[in-house]
């Protein structure tokens, strides 16, 4: 591993365990036994590796509305089993974007991820008609989202192996949109 990749994980673990506010590039620095200075010389600021640790996580989700917009509908279950996928592919990014998004909007990473996060929802309004659809998807997604944000709370981390976590949401996500299996358009 690298140092720039190391003071990354590094700074994920803290910003998760102590919220991004909370955590100094002192304290990043300290953790990596390197000066601040070193830290500095990897990512100009706090917020650059915050954007450093998440954007991979932004983008894969940014490409994947894309696709949705370029395709003009998906099916629900594609776009279920790929967004689970991507989730479960950035697992260590959503309980920071889950838990500190909202407190940090004024971060153009947290912004960014805020935004994405509009456009998802809106691709399910589209699709969906009534109150309850949108609601619906918004439990579903919502709830797929904070559990994975709540995983080592809820005691999901390491105790259930990751290919049967990524099957019990995909069945408990399809349970929950069987009555909204229309496009998105």
């Amino acid at each position: 591993m690298s140092r720039h990749e190391e003071l990354r994980a590094i700074a994920l673990a803290e910003f998760a365990a102590s919220g991004f506010a909370a955590t100094s590039l002192q304290r990043i620095a300290d953790l990596a036994g390197m000066s601040k200075a070193s830290v500095l010389y990897h990512f100009e600021s706090k917020e650059r590796l915050l954007a450093e640790i998440v954007n991979p996580a932004l983008d894969d989700l940014d490409a994947l509305i894309v696709s949705v917009d370029e395709a003009g509908a998906l099916r629900h279950r594609d776009f279920v089993e790929r967004f689970v996928d991507l989730l479960l592919l950035h697992r260590q990014v959503v309980p920071l974007v889950i838990n500190q998004g909202a407190t940090l909007d004024d971060v153009p990473v947290m912004h960014r991820a805020t935004l994405l996060m509009r456009r998802v929802s809106e691709l399910f309004r589209l699709a969906s008609g009534s109150t309850l659809e949108k609601l619906r998807f918004g439990v579903a997604f919502g709830g797929v989202a904070y559990t994975l944000a709540a995983a080592e709370r809820l005691g999901l981390n390491g105790e259930i192996p990751i290919d049967e976590v990524r099957s019990a949401l995909l069945e408990i996500l399809h349970d929950l949109l069987v009555p909204a299996e229309s496009p998105i358009a």
